[in-house]
């Protein structure tokens, strides 16, 4: 019987290293009972897609006052798509709508950010893996669909064997000084999810898969549930180039020139700026000096900022944190390990901005980048330095901690692009066959 199970697992991934209309064709041939064959479905797995991929509603109610009169053509009638499709967004003339919309405001009596007046908002599908998607037609295998396709061929079902969280873009994770009634309730729905997983499939553990901004709430959603509960429910954390709580660049840059993380045709980053500094997610993983110390991460004609220059590089660039938790406090200085078996796959050797360069000290203009090693997105200083730390915490109390380092892959594409993806599946199927 050992043997037989030995000889499934290699078998599995044989089959990984085959073409994919082949290795397709053979996963879903006839068995002997005429159905389509399938490989043994092994633990419910919860997965979590990037910061662009969650959907979001809106409705409005007698409260809210337009600042254009077609923005307000849609109060009264329901429930209406807000962070769908782009494209929507541009054809329709509702850009200006849109970042009136989804901003957020700072109520000092709750210490908390909430809607515009008069805007009511939900994330659609939680539950659902079905729930992340693109917001263009130019990456249809983003957010995780080419790795959920995957994981269907091996006989995943969603709602059943494969489930999803979605989860709203704009705010943050509760931290000391700052709590986040939206996110304390989305933890709390996740872990019912994430016992519901367990309940609906024989009480096996369950296994989190997460990419990149989703990959950093999972992160932070077990650091948020007790120990013991970790060890009943969770068999595995699987980190698909997460974005590391210790900062990397573009965050910075984000809030220097806009969002590269919404995106709409025609429509300049720092058109949606303003939206984007009222989202309290725009102030995480921003670059802390301990990855970057005194390196310039800012460079203008007259002066440059490190990390440890903020409190000068914000009133230069026009951003306000009068009234709400100092932005020293938001830059995270140090690591939390999730203290459960984890897996962290991560790209390198693509150009990632390491510094910009903003030469007339106007922040209004596009900087000049100066590139260094990471995955496009995530620097690989940042990198090294989380996983050490996570790896030595791990090690310290004996759990698991496994750094797949994958060359030439970018951060988008770690589940997307064939030679990384057999290597996630690989290590996937390895993580099914561990004591199953």
């Amino acid at each position: 019987m050992a043997k037989s199970k030995a000889f499934l697992g290699l078998l599995q991934l044989l089959l990984l290293l085959l073409p994919p209309s082949l290795r397709d064709y053979l996963w879903a041939a006839p068995s002997e009972h005429g159905a389509g064959q399938q490989l043994k479905v092994y633990h419910p797995i919860l997965l979590q897609a990037g910061f662009s991929c969650s959907s979001m509603e809106a409705r409005l109610t007698n409260d809210y006052t337009p600042s254009l009169p077609h923005c307000g053509e849609l109060k009264g009638k329901g429930w209406f798509p807000l962070w769908n499709m782009t494209a929507d967004l541009v054809d329709h003339d509702y850009v200006q709508c849109f970042k009136e919309q989804m901003s957020l405001v700072f109520d000092p009596a709750i210490n908390d950010y909430v809607n515009q007046p008069g805007v009511e908002t939900r994330v659609t599908n939680f539950g659902s893996t079905y729930g992340f998607a693109w917001k263009d037609d130019s990456c249809p295998l983003c957010c995780n669909v080419k790795l959920r396709n995957e994981l269907e061929a091996l006989g995943y079902r969603d709602g059943d064997t494969l489930f999803g969280a979605p989860y709203d873009i704009r705010h943050a994770p509760p931290r000391p000084g700052q709590p986040s009634k939206v996110y304390t309730d989305y933890f709390a729905r996740v872990k019912d999810l994430v016992q519901h997983a367990s309940e609906k499939n024989g009480n096996k553990t369950v296994i989190l898969i997460g990419h990149s901004f989703g990959a950093r709430l999972l992160l932070d959603f077990l650091n948020f549930t007790p120990l013991p509960w970790r060890k009943q429910f969770i068999k595995h954390l699987v980190l698909l180039s997460p974005t590391p709580t210790i900062g990397f660049m573009q965050p910075l840059t984000n809030l220097a020139w806009g969002p590269t993380c919404i995106v709409m045709e025609n429509v300049p980053r720092l058109t949606l700026r303003p939206m984007w500094w009222s989202f309290p997610s725009a102030l995480l993983s921003q670059p802390s000096p301990a990855v970057f110390g005194h390196d310039p991460l800012i460079i203008t004609k007259h002066r440059n900022y490190s990390a440890y220059d903020y409190q000068d590089f914000l009133p230069a660039l026009g951003f306000s944190m009068n009234g709400v938790l100092p932005f020293n406090k938001w830059v995270d200085k140090r690591v939390e390990a999730p203290m459960v078996p984890t897996t962290y796959l991560s790209g390198f050797g693509i150009e990632t901005t390491k510094q910009v360069v903003f030469w007339d000290d106007n922040f209004n203009a596009e900087p000049e980048n100066v590139y260094g090693d990471g995955d496009g997105v995530v620097n690989w200083n940042s990198v090294l330095v989380f996983t050490k730390e996570l790896e030595r915490q791990q090690s310290a109390e004996n759990v698991l901690f496994k750094f797949i380092k994958i060359p030439n892959v970018s951060h988008s594409y770690i589940s997307i692009q064939e030679d990384s993806l057999k290597i996630v599946m690989a290590e996937l199927l390895e993580i099914f066959e561990a004591n199953s």
